[in-house]
């Protein structure tokens, strides 16, 4: 139990320690309770302003052995804030843009990854009398859940759930962003492996209406971001270049009317897979980075062509537990 309660704590720790280092630019929210009963936090990223914002929405870690995606979302919290003063491209769309972002999606999966068994998907919510666990959470939300490339069995690893949003984390995520859907310009989701920025949809080949805008955008993403160190992304629909899938968040989110969804898979491209060697964390973070910033940069220039604002801020106090995100060498 010791290391589990490290894990989570180490969670929770670091959404309170940036949030009290940086009162004047985040807050922590409640979201909702997981099976298993953890609370499940967000953190908002707000220059303080008269105007109203229109938000940015990423979540990281739904799949539990995914372990660079939660990695990543805390090391874009931290390069925001540590550089939002002196960054004119993060200066300028703080002027416009919340941030919200969800750190773990699936804490239960993730801790349950850490603890037993490092190659765990899905939440741990019991089904049939306990008799199997969990429910793949990108095939449990409401975007032709249960038609494609999904299984009805719960001991698979893409067991979709007994019916759409049937897992309290979903839920908790779908009916917030529904509450913020009109303010919402962008969904981001992030994932391993693969090496992809994907666009809608899972479960057709069909495009969505701005899928000319959608492929535009993300493979201007992913030439930013493979101009850091030549990495190399694939850009396109889930249903064209990786596989049929049903009940993705990415797919809901663009179904309801968020414009630009994207889910990314990060390094590697199968070498070793979830298992990403400690010293491949930071460059996949920094490379990443460039992408998801090129992302919020062409949404702020589409929707504040004149938001051009000089920035004045109060000072910015950072001591980060990077630790949890920087040393994944467990004995």
């Amino acid at each position: 139990m010791g290391m589990l309660n490290e894990i989570q704590n180490g969670i929770y720790q670091w959404m309170t320690q940036i949030q009290k280092n940086n009162s004047e630019l985040v807050t922590q929210h409640f979201l909702g309770k997981t099976s298993e009963n953890r609370t499940m936090y967000y953190l908002q990223i707000s220059q303080p302003s008269n105007k109203t914002k229109k938000i940015i929405w990423m979540d990281c870690g739904i799949h539990a052995r995914e372990w660079i995606s939660p990695a990543f979302c805390q090391w874009f919290v931290k390069e925001i804030l540590q550089n939002y003063k002196t960054d004119p491209k993060i200066s300028r769309f703080l002027q416009n843009l919340d941030l919200y972002v969800l750190p773990v999606l699936n804490i239960d999966g993730y801790i349950y990854s850490w603890e037993e068994d490092r190659l765990w998907r899905k939440s741990r919510s019991p089904y049939e009398n306990g008799t199997c666990y969990g429910t793949d959470l990108n095939r449990n939300f409401n975007s032709s859940w249960g038609s494609v490339g999904v299984s009805f069995n719960c001991s698979s690893d893409v067991f979709c759930g007994s019916g759409p949003e049937s897992e309290p984390e979903t839920r908790a995520v779908a009916q917030f962003i529904k509450s913020k859907k009109s303010d919402i310009l962008c969904y981001l989701t992030i994932h391993s492996y693969g090496q992809l920025i994907l666009t809608p949809y899972g479960s057709t080949t069909k495009p969505p209406s701005n899928n000319e805008e959608l492929m535009q955008v993300a493979k201007e993403a992913a030439a930013a971001l493979t101009g850091k160190y030549g990495t190399s992304y694939r850009v396109g629909s889930t249903a064209l270049i990786l596989y049929s899938n049903s009940g993705s968040s990415r797919d809901w989110a663009h179904t309801i009317g968020i414009p630009l969804s994207y889910t990314f898979e990060l390094r590697d491209t199968g070498t070793h897979g979830f298992i990403l060697p400690a010293n491949q964390i930071q460059p996949t973070c920094e490379e990443t980075m460039l992408a998801v910033t090129t992302i919020i940069d062409y949404v702020d220039k589409k929707y504040f062509p004149n938001g051009h604002v000089v920035l004045t801020s109060s000072s910015l106090g950072l001591s980060l537990c990077l630790s949890i995100v920087l040393t994944w060498s467990v004995s």
